[in-house]
């Protein structure tokens, strides 16, 4: 077993279910109403079929999504082992099958076979790559991680005839390394000129509703453009042990009720109280943006919510800090 593999196997543990992966919707507190349809603790609403499926999925495992390097008779299998900090790589992996062999078939979710997530392990860099197939199961992808330093790499995808799952394992840029602190509680961050504002609490244990609202100049965005057939994508990652979340927002472009922006609204459940980061990627003139928020779950979500924290950050399309 390679390095980079051992350090995927080691991951902390939780007994409760946290949910994952392209389609599966859990996450944050509630604001308002609840919404009519059953917005249950393993799934978000959305069209897609297959978000039912990570729904049933991961209502079958008590292991929180991304914390397995293989789950189901998968595994997640780096090629590459020698990344340098700052410098491009041509990373590639491959999914091994209950059968030993490299994954070659895949099922399309939102546009994609496979999406790739890289984050540091201080939540500081994230990076939401999409590999192409280099043939026989194997995937390439370039990838720079910007500092030294452990960072984890999340698979996305459903294999044909098999559940959706979410995989995980660490990286390692060699070299001299200090983690930053997480970064403060925030209700509003600008990114290349848009601010993005979050309403709505992390709800341990409930199924609630959050809303993020796009503005460029003080006028609201009303023409976001679909990204992977969304207006939105939402990834949470919980502090610490990086237990790993992927939102869908309410309803999909064309579907004759979805608005264009300014807000979308994601239903989903965080499993316990704790530090939290999302990071949600929209797309505006052709180009992608992502808006990152550290939020509590618990009992000091309410003292936030009185007191709201500008910070101006946020990333561009290639996925690294500003």
């Amino acid at each position: 077993m390679n390095t980079a593999a051992k350090l995927g196997a080691y991951v902390l543990g939780l007994a409760v279910v946290f949910g994952g992966a392209l389609g599966a919707g859990k996450a944050v507190g509630p604001v308002g109403t609840p919404p009519a349809e059953d917005h249950s603790a393993m799934a978000a609403p959305t069209a897609s079929a297959g978000h039912d499926q990570h729904a049933t999925q991961q209502a079958r495992s008590d292991t929180p999504g991304g914390l397995q390097v293989s789950e189901n008779g998968y595994t997640l299998v780096p090629l590459t082992e020698a990344l340098k900090p700052g410098e491009p790589a041509d990373f590639q992996f491959t999914v091994t099958g209950p059968d030993g062999k490299p994954v070659t078939d895949y099922k399309v979710e939102h546009d994609k076979k496979l999406h790739f997530i890289v984050v540091s392990r201080d939540l500081g860099s994230f990076q939401h790559l999409h590999p192409t197939e280099a043939g026989d199961g194997v995937w390439s992808v370039k990838l720079t991680l910007p500092d030294a330093g452990t960072y984890r790499a999340f698979a996305d995808f459903s294999p044909t005839g098999g559940e959706a799952l979410t995989l995980g394992t660490d990286l390692t840029a060699a070299g001299d390394y200090e983690p930053k602190a997480l970064p403060q509680e925030s209700r509003t961050v600008t990114v290349d000129g848009y601010t993005v504002t979050l309403d709505g609490d992390l709800a341990p244990g409930q199924s609630s509703k959050l809303t993020l609202k796009v503005a460029k100049d003080g006028k609201p965005i009303t023409d976001l453009q679909p990204y992977l057939g969304a207006y939105g994508h939402l990834v949470a990652l919980r502090a610490k042990d990086l237990a790993y979340l992927h939102v869908h927002p309410d309803g999909e472009p064309g579907d004759g009720k979805t608005p264009a922006g300014p807000e979308i609204v994601f239903y989903a459940e965080v499993p316990s109280t704790g530090d939290y980061r999302l990071f949600l990627d929209f797309q505006h003139n052709g180009k992608v943006r992502t808006a990152d928020f550290t939020l509590r779950a618990g009992e000091q979500s309410a003292l936030l919510k009185a007191t709201p924290t500008a910070t101006p950050s946020g990333h561009s399309a290639d996925g690294h800090s500003h």
